[in-house]
């Protein structure tokens, strides 16, 4: 008898038994990371970053917050979690489409990852911003390893484009500052009241004083057009073209 009661106490100290077992289990099954992880970014698609919180997730799932912790140790590792989901799902786009083998085709291929990436991010546009704050936050030996994949990707065509070290480092910052802040750009809200027909009042023309912003609510109607794959192509085209351009005049000289 004394043996079951300290078996039975241990268990309710180490978390062990059926009543752990429990926690553990939401309204759709056991859990686990991936569950997790794919349950808070579809809160956060449907109701934005603010939404998410421990609480808010243990109760999507059905379990208490703390039942979350094994799988995440807090929102900052949540966030993180998204991020890595935004990339994995590149991934599998990636690797679903042709890729581009031979050794001239490089842009080619950086094209596609530059297309997937966008498209990836307007699925998710509530996550989006994580891809700067998370970035700014978190040193790069400790970004998930989805994330650090897709750097190792892009350098690896770079390099093949017959950069040096320097030349491919330097083009790298470039293609990633294009490429987020393309899209960043393309997310931004426009519109000031969308039930307003008048595109005037659509667009808020109206709170901003004319003999201050004159250029700005003159070019704010185009604007609000997003510029959309071709838009990103037709700028990633430039970018390679002035640095691919820089690197031969340097090797010329």
């Amino acid at each position: 008898m004394a043996k079951e009661q300290a078996a039975r106490r241990t268990g309710a100290e180490t978390g062990a038994g059926p009543a752990r077992r429990a926690s553990d289990r939401g309204r759709y099954g056991r859990l686990s990371r991936e569950r997790v992880l794919a349950s808070a970014l579809e809160l956060v698609d449907r109701e934005g970053l603010s939404a998410l919180s421990m609480r808010r997730l243990g109760a999507e799932l059905g379990v208490e917050a703390m039942a979350l912790y094994r799988y995440a140790a807090g929102k900052e590792v949540l966030l993180d979690g998204l991020v890595e989901a935004l990339y994995l799902e590149l991934a599998e786009r990636l690797a679903a489409g042709p890729v581009a083998s031979a050794e001239s085709a490089w842009r080619t291929e950086l094209h596609r990852i530059a297309r997937a990436t966008y498209e990836v991010c307007l699925a998710h546009p509530h996550v989006v911003p994580l891809l700067t704050t998370r970035m700014l936050a978190v040193p790069l030996a400790r970004r998930p390893l989805a994330v650090l994949k897709d750097h190792e990707r892009v350098l690896d065509l770079l390099r093949r484009a017959g950069l040096d070290d320097a030349g491919t480092a330097a083009l790298f910052r470039a293609f990633t500052a294009w490429l987020l802040g393309y899209v960043s750009v393309e997310l931004r809200p426009m519109v000031d009241n969308p039930d307003e027909e008048d595109p005037a009042f659509r667009l808020g023309l109206h709170r901003m004083p004319p003999q201050d912003l004159p250029g700005l609510r003159r070019a704010a109607p185009a604007l609000t057009e997003q510029g959309g794959p071709e838009g990103l192509a037709l700028g990633l085209d430039a970018l390679l073209d002035r640095f691919m351009r820089a690197a031969e005049e340097q090797t010329s000289s």
